[in-house]
């Protein structure tokens, strides 16, 4: 299950399809394209779903199939927002 972690001390600007985050507790800013920002969106817009079901919705919402390279790709996807700080799994 996956839970977005609340956005203290984090600011994210979007553009189009785009975004970057920075987290002001330690000065560092990602880029999220828009394949990562989808899946933040739909992280806190659902929390508690699992990856399969992110995945199924990320495809719909990008209009792509859910092929097993998009799999792999909302996979890696989640795993960067981990990394960041952006995501938890609980």
């Amino acid at each position: 299950m996956i839970d977005t972690v609340p956005p203290r001390d984090w600011l994210l600007r979007t553009w189009d399809d785009e975004a970057v985050a920075f987290d002001a507790a330690s000065g560092d800013t990602h880029y999220l394209r828009p394949l990562t920002r989808v899946l933040f969106e739909l992280c806190q817009a659902g929390p508690g779903l699992d990856a399969g079901l992110i995945g199924a919705h990320a495809a719909a919402a990008l209009g792509v199939d859910l092929s097993p390279d998009f799999r792999n790709a909302v996979d890696e996807g989640l795993d960067s927002l981990r990394r960041i700080g952006l995501l938890q799994t609980s």
